[in-house]
């Protein structure tokens, strides 16, 4: 005697196929694809795409000026100290033996003068 809470093998083969009986004719009742409703959703996402596809390029242009910018600001400065430098090796450096002895002279006697 089958009971509600214990179904024998039969009932739950029979439960089975009758539920995948009911989701195929669900599948079957689906209408159909139309064509031209499909055709305007393609035309649209076409649309967006190449919308996204235009702002994703000015962004990359956007980003390459930028960095060349900080490229040729950067580029400038290192020159700007590569010219303070050179100057302030060529003040540093004596161009004879007599003044490097008036400097040496003058370190001396401004070192006296702080005692």
């Amino acid at each position: 005697m089958a009971s509600f809470k214990d179904p024998s093998f039969q009932d739950r083969v029979a439960s089975a196929s009758k539920a995948k009986q009911k989701a195929l004719d669900q599948l079957k009742a689906r209408p159909s694809v139309d064509e031209a409703l499909m055709a305007t959703r393609r035309q649209k996402r076409e649309t967006r795409e190449q919308a996204l596809e235009e702002e994703r390029a000015a962004k990359a242009q956007e980003k390459a000026a930028a960095k060349a910018q900080k490229a040729s600001l950067k580029a400038a400065e290192q020159a700007a100290t590569d010219a303070a430098a050179a100057l302030k090796a060529a003040r540093l450096k004596p161009s004879s033996a007599e003044e490097m002895k008036a400097a040496r002279d003058a370190r001396y006697a401004a070192r006296k003068a702080r005692k």
